[in-house]
């Protein structure tokens, strides 16, 4: 269940866990949102498939959220926060990333949306106090704080935003 950030009149932000199962939490008009989606290629599609759905994904979810706030004269999303990995498990899992990341930051650019990568310690260390918690500690530290992430990925999404949320973006 979502639970309510204070602040309503914080501006819209959209986190990110970047990769084939993408973890996202969106912070609008007061109200938290998330979850996970899947961009794994079929079958009989070249790997570059799941680029094209993140991209169309995320424009529509731009548009939409730009849409809804137009009628009601509000701003659209503000900023996107994502995890930035430095290290991977291996090749393809670097490789993937790196083209969510270069798919992810192409549109921000061309829509002028303001985009910034969090270091995992940072997102570990907030969350859980430890820069090296494992997927499980992340998910006990954010059901504790209210939510009820379906997997890893949406765990560390919300990661994401309760520290933009709660650190002003990491601004002292």
């Amino acid at each position: 269940m979502p639970r309510q950030i204070a602040n309503d009149s914080a501006p819209s932000i959209l986190c990110l866990d970047l990769g084939t199962r993408t973890g996202w939490a969106l912070h609008d008009d007061g109200a938290t949102f998330s979850g996970s989606i899947t961009f794994r290629p079929g079958r009989y599609e070249g790997g570059g498939m799941r680029y094209l759905r993140f991209h169309r994904w995320l424009i529509d979810l731009l548009a939409n959220t730009r849409r809804a706030k137009l009628a009601q004269q509000a701003a659209p999303i503000d900023a996107i926060y994502f995890e930035e990995v430095r290290a991977h498990a291996g090749t393809d899992a670097a490789h993937i990333y790196g083209g969510f990341l270069a798919t992810l930051t192409s549109c921000c650019e061309q829509r002028g949306v303001a985009y910034q990568g969090v270091p995992v310690g940072t997102i570990k260390r907030y969350v859980t106090g430890k820069g090296n918690a494992d997927k499980a500690a992340v998910i006990a530290a954010i059901r504790a704080r209210g939510f009820d992430p379906a997997d890893d990925n949406e765990a560390d999404a919300l990661a994401i935003l309760l520290w933009v949320t709660e650190t002003n973006g990491g601004v002292r």
